[in-house]
């Protein structure tokens, strides 16, 4: 079937509500959503059932671009900074100096097995040094699976913020295998340049998007989410105009944005959160429509040997090497490593490669397929087997909610109060949102004279105003009288 503009939609909602219902089935087998997108992708696909005509990469690769920004902006606005403060350092040294090993690693085992060139090899390291964020966060945030240690928001901040770095190596290394004649240190400075003006960029755009967005007065409460996909990619093709990661500052401006007081927060926390696991189905169905079965069965001895190589052994390298100077006890290391969860990220990395129309981009794409599929079938489907073997997994009933998950949780509080403003209160005249407002209490109601009042961030206290305040516990109303100055 070749895909037109009169049945695309047709095709396209049809494979979105099957990979839906598939979805909430999959986990009951142990077998990971993102997987289940993407078989029904390549069951969809030439041949597959489907028989839908696709075989373009650079379309791909744009669909896979887009797709990243909302799962990393996603991914960044639910980051808790409290949670991720105390292992930041941490963090860093695995999104950079481990992706790097890991490359480097598998790059060069690649090279004594096959007979790629060192930066063929290296290439093909760097596409799948890091691990996936959205085959992370979905795992994760399962039900199924609670860690100890500060073990999630390592992982996640990890998967969150690693892309950039395995991109940057795969566009150096692939700048090397086109012209041979540069050496090694040329790509430096591109390094440099990428990871600076990316990290610069996202902390700008982050103090630019709050302001824009806590300024600017919408008539709609939907436009607000509208802007800040705006502000999304206008942060992200930006940096990438200056010569700047993209990937990064887009992380780093979605983790500012998550953590300050922003006007319809909770809108947009709940629109983004949809539109992740919407891109996320979008990019593993298209993923799975590029791919040729046929074409991939020759490379299955060695796609194994080489993801059985970076499971076993480039990834805990990288893991073990990066955390050497942290205190950290053998078992949360060994579990970190396990975490190496490769998925659509390498994937979309490897469509690079073939539009630059290198000779060996073929085989380096069906490589790649091989071990995202193979690492998200061995490793995802036992991450809760692994956590209760090395004794790092928490008990269901003594998880506990970050204040994202309160506020997006539509369970009552369990304390409310009255407060009255008064003509001494410092927040009178005042935006909600510019309270400081302790993340785990919320205005519920605002009684002025006899009207009542729904309001959000936008919304003004006056003198005389009576506000109705929730919070999940009664010593948070010190906090509240603070903000309040009441």
């Amino acid at each position: 079937m070749n895909l037109t503009i009169e049945n695309i939609l047709l095709v396209g909602s049809l494979l979105l509500l099957v990979s839906i219902f598939a979805g909430k089935t999959s986990y009951k087998f142990g077998v990971p959503t993102l997987l289940l997108f993407l078989t029904i992708g390549m069951l969809a696909g030439s041949e597959g059932i489907g028989g839908i005509q696709f075989d373009d990469p650079k379309l791909a690769q744009f669909i896979g671009i887009v797709s990243l920004n909302f799962i990393l902006f996603s991914g960044g606005l639910d980051t808790n900074w409290a949670s991720v403060k105390p292992i930041l350092r941490q963090g860093i040294a695995l999104s950079t100096l481990g992706v790097l090993l890991t490359a480097v690693s598998l790059g060069t085992f690649v090279y004594y097995i096959t007979d790629f060139t060192i930066y063929e090899s290296l290439l093909l390291g760097s596409i799948v040094s890091s691990t996936d964020a959205a085959a992370v966060f979905s795992v994760l945030r399962s039900k199924s699976i609670a860690l100890k240690y500060n073990l999630r928001p390592t992982l996640e901040l990890e998967s969150g913020s690693n892309d950039p770095m395995a991109y940057v190596l795969t566009i150096a290394f692939l700048t090397l295998v086109i012209n041979q004649d540069q050496s090694f240190v040329s790509i430096i400075p591109m390094f440099l340049q990428q990871m600076l003006l990316g990290a610069i960029s996202g902390l700008a755009f982050g103090y630019l998007s709050k302001y824009i967005i806590n300024t600017i007065k919408l008539d709609f409460e939907g436009l607000y989410p509208v802007l800040v996909i705006t502000l999304m990619f206008i942060t992200f093709s930006a940096t990438d105009f200056i010569g700047g990661n993209g990937f990064l500052a887009i992380y780093i401006c979605a983790v500012y944005l998550g953590n300050q007081n922003i006007i319809h927060k909770k809108t947009i926390l709940k629109m983004f959160d949809g539109l992740a696991w919407l891109m996320q189905i979008v990019l593993f169905l298209t993923l799975g429509l590029l791919v040729f079965p046929s074409e991939i069965t020759p490379y299955i001895g060695i796609g194994l040997l080489i993801s059985v190589f970076l499971i076993l052994v480039a990834r805990p390298v990288g893991v073990f090497l990066s955390l050497i100077f942290f205190r950290m006890k053998l078992r949360r290391r060994f579990y970190i490593s396990w975490v190496g969860l490769r998925g659509a990220v390498p994937i979309v990395f490897a469509t690079y490669p073939l539009l630059a129309g290198i000779d060996r981009a073929h085989m380096i794409f069906n490589i790649v397929f091989f071990i995202s599929v193979t690492s998200v079938l061995i490793q995802g489907t036992t991450l809760s087997l692994v956590a209760k073997w090395l004794h790092v997994a928490l008990p269901i009933k003594a998880k506990k909610l970050t204040a994202t998950d309160l506020l997006l949780a539509e369970n009552p509080k369990a304390e409310m109060q009255e407060i009255i403003i008064t003509p001494d209160c410092s927040a009178v005249d005042k935006k909600i949102v510019e309270l400081g407002f302790p993340k785990n209490a919320i205005i519920a109601m605002i009684i002025r004279g006899d009207s009542y009042i729904t309001p959000n961030g936008a919304t003004k206290i006056e003198e005389d105003d009576t506000l109705v305040v929730l919070a999940d516990r009664f010593a948070v109303f010190d906090e509240v009288h603070k903000a309040l100055r009441s």
